[in-house]
């Protein structure tokens, strides 16, 4: 009889619910990521918005009690750790006020580890995809520092996540990195300077045809990312057309997430080294007044199959190698969570809890 096959869940977190100066200039004073999710109305009959959030409240992760109530809720539901986005802009970071409260504090006693999410921040939340506020530029003098910040900073945390002695992190949108083979040796010298082994180094896959040469860049993972969007493609119907054309209205997409979790436990697995992802929905209507996209009929059985599928397919490459991935814990408004709201309660929560404990 084979061994238990042992996993750890990681749920992936969203540190913009709290205000700082950059987002009162740019989208009014005391903004947060509940700005949005308050204002969000249904699209069209049946549509479940919006998203409200029940056991934690309108939280603000300025706070340290906000962070130990967060992660004492994902441990009692057999959560891991946390994997925080992490803002870097060539020296700048943003939104880094509850990864700071998290080092000088001590506190919570949680694993966590980061995802660095290397894009523009526009205002496409309004459509306007065109306005850049922060642009991301990379250099390698850039690529070194920001190594060494980190070396520094988080990595040498205990409670950070690290497989055999190397920080494990993650390149949220390796295919737009240039150079991105050099980039990740960049990386790997800055880490074993300050005295550790290496770096355990992931790139996130948004997309199925996203980086197919991993292993050739230097990658020692890949992270089969949900939603996986090249799988999603949704042709828009004929009104859908009209309405997107002549800007007549609200305009959206819409899957059941029934299809979704369909299609993606369809999916074959890739022969390279690969953790994968699933989602307990998503809905980004409270974010974009247009092109939203919306998993419709999103229920924690669904999503249970779906972990429960997962959990089966994932592979174990070594004691310290058997992650999978839950994205989010609290997108709220991409409907995407699983802290309680008011609509479901514990219940997305709960299945993960009962799913996850046939693998502790």
């Amino acid at each position: 009889m084979s061994a238990k096959k042992k996993l750890r869940a990681l749920a992936v977190v969203l540190p913009q619910f709290h205000p700082f100066p950059e987002n009162d200039l740019w989208w009014g004073k005391g903004f947060t990521e509940w700005t949005n999710v308050t204002k969000a109305r249904p699209s069209f009959k049946g549509h479940y918005q919006p998203h409200l959030p029940a056991d934690l409240g309108f939280y603000d992760m300025r706070l340290l009690q906000t962070l130990i109530d967060q992660a004492n809720l994902a441990e009692e539901h057999n959560i891991s750790g946390f994997c925080f986005y992490h803002y870097w802009f060539n020296g700048k970071r943003l939104l880094e006020t509850p990864i700071n409260k998290i080092l000088t504090s001590q506190k919570p006693n949680f694993p966590f580890m980061l995802a660095w999410a290397n894009e523009n921040w526009s205002r496409r939340w309004d459509g306007q995809d065109k306005e850049v506020l922060i642009e991301q530029k990379y250099n390698a003098e850039d690529h070194a520092a920001h190594a060494k910040y980190l070396c520094e900073n988080e990595f040498k945390d205990d409670r950070y996540i690290k497989i055999d002695g190397k920080p494990f992190f993650l390149f949220y949108n390796a295919h737009i990195i240039p150079d991105l083979k050099e980039t990740i040796q960049i990386w790997r010298n800055e880490v074993k300077k300050h005295g550790f082994k290496d770096i355990y180094l992931g790139g996130i896959k948004t997309s199925s045809n996203y980086i197919p040469d991993a292993e050739e860049l230097g990658f020692d993972v890949v992270i089969e990312w949900q939603p996986d969007w090249k799988n999603l493609e949704i042709v828009p119907n004929l009104w859908d057309r009209i309405k997107n054309k002549f800007s007549l209205g609200k305009t959206y997409r819409k899957i059941d997430f029934k299809e979704v979790t369909k299609r993606m436990k369809a999916k074959k697995c890739p022969p390279n080294k690969h953790f994968h992802c699933v989602v307990p929905g998503w809905d980004n209507s409270a974010r974009r007044k247009n092109n939203a996209f919306i998993m419709t009929d999103a229920t924690p059985e669904l999503y249970g199959d779906w972990l429960k599928d997962t959990c089966v397919k994932a592979e174990v490459y070594s004691d310290e190698e058997n992650f999978l991935f839950i994205n989010a814990w609290n997108e709220w408004a991409e409907g995407n969570h699983l802290e309680p709201d008011r609509k479901w309660k514990r219940a997305f929560l709960e299945k993960t809890k009962d799913i996850l404990s046939i693998y502790k």
